[in-house]
């Protein structure tokens, strides 16, 4: 395996909202993290992964984008931005975005102008249908649950959303749209940043024909028709020609229900697509009976399997990412330590607003 040195460096999450305020309005925002520079350079810090950043109704913690291209108004400015990553580089802390484009926020303006009429030039970037014998068009259920269809009064059809109502999915069959993506990641690469983490991008090619799945409650698991897609890797691969291997950069996928064998075509050794993967086989081992938020005694062995599984069947294939929690899973403290308000088994201090203990994400192998 090459080197590369995103193989070989600590990545840090930060969620912005919940880690350092700057101004005393009880937001976390851009200037807070720059003013904690020197705490993460400390700590060894090599490279910084923001949780959403840009324009966003926070219908779902800023995954619901509203603008690539600017910068929410609680967090700050594209100024301040640009004084964040410039100061980062100066002390050696690399910045990874992320990246959210299996949906959008339907206050978009490309959703704003889709859903106005069915004639629309954005009509076709979003995924539209006809009502079937006056229902949904499928039996897909939404992972926030309900239907993942939402009626819409002005064009009289539905939309697909996988998650929220307020975030549809965006239609990569269009060319026109993966020409938008591929435009806004190209703008923020020339900005300076270091790379991307790609929020549920295993999702972003559905099942031709959007078939009815198989139904667990009301309505069927929509990941059944959406996860590793017929034409994900056609796209990330154009992704890679178009943008990515145009860059020094460290790219990470999150692809939920991925299977080692799918994970060695999403982060090959050839560098056709990503650098790595986020799979949720390890931190999905001490759910308790009723979701993962609710986290039965961890399994040591079991741990220790799981974990030499990924690690020998991807050795020399593909890139392994190794990380414990993020902003979708349960605080390492609260899972296996003491979660009161001081809690001693919290290693490191915190610099947060809601005193969650750090994040950490490492590219290669722990010592």
């Amino acid at each position: 395996m090459t080197r590369s040195w995103w193989k070989e460096n600590v990545v840090y999450q930060i969620y912005p909202r919940s880690f350092c305020d700057s101004n005393g309005d009880g937001v976390g925002d851009l200037n807070g993290i720059r003013s904690k520079l020197g705490y993460l350079k400390e700590l060894g810090i090599h490279i910084l992964w923001l949780s959403p950043v840009y324009k966003s109704p926070n219908d779902d913690n800023g995954y619901d984008i509203a603008d690539y291209r600017a910068i929410m108004d609680e967090f700050g400015t594209m100024e301040d931005f640009n004084a964040l990553l410039a100061e980062a580089h100066q002390m050696d802390i690399k910045i990874v975005m992320d990246l959210v484009v299996n949906h959008t926020s339907d206050e978009h303006q490309w959703f704003v102008e889709s859903r106005s009429s069915r004639d629309n030039d954005k009509r076709d970037y979003y995924i539209w249908r006809e009502a079937v014998d006056g229902h949904e068009p499928n039996n897909w259920g939404s992972c926030f649950s309900g239907s993942a269809w939402e009626w819409d009064e002005t064009t009289g059809m539905y939309y697909l959303h996988c998650f929220s109502k307020k975030q549809p999915d965006l239609n990569w069959e269009n060319p026109k749209v993966r020409d938008e993506v591929f435009d806004m990641m190209t703008w923020w690469c020339d900005k300076g940043i270091d790379g991307f983490r790609m929020d549920v991008i295993s999702m972003i090619s559905k099942k031709e024909g959007l078939p009815d799945g198989p139904v667990e409650g009301l309505y069927s698991p929509c990941m059944y028709g959406t996860c590793n897609g017929p034409h994900v890797h056609e796209y990330l691969q154009e992704m890679n020609r178009r943008v990515l291997s145009k860059y020094d950069l460290m790219t990470v996928g999150e692809t939920a229900g991925v299977t080692v064998e799918e994970a060695k075509k999403y982060a090959n050794a050839d560098g056709s697509e990503l650098n790595m993967v986020f799979q949720f086989e390890h931190v999905g081992l001490d759910e308790g009976p009723v979701d993962k938020w609710c986290t039965d005694p961890m399994s040591i062995p079991a741990l220790k399997a799981n974990l030499t599984k990924w690690q020998k069947e991807l050795d020399g294939v593909a890139w392994n990412s190794l990380f414990f929690c993020n902003h979708d899973q349960p605080r390492v403290v609260s899972r296996l330590g003491d979660n009161s308000p001081s809690p001693p088994s919290a290693s490191l201090p915190c610099c947060t607003l809601c005193r969650a203990p750090p994040t950490f994400t490492r590219a290669r192998s722990w010592a």
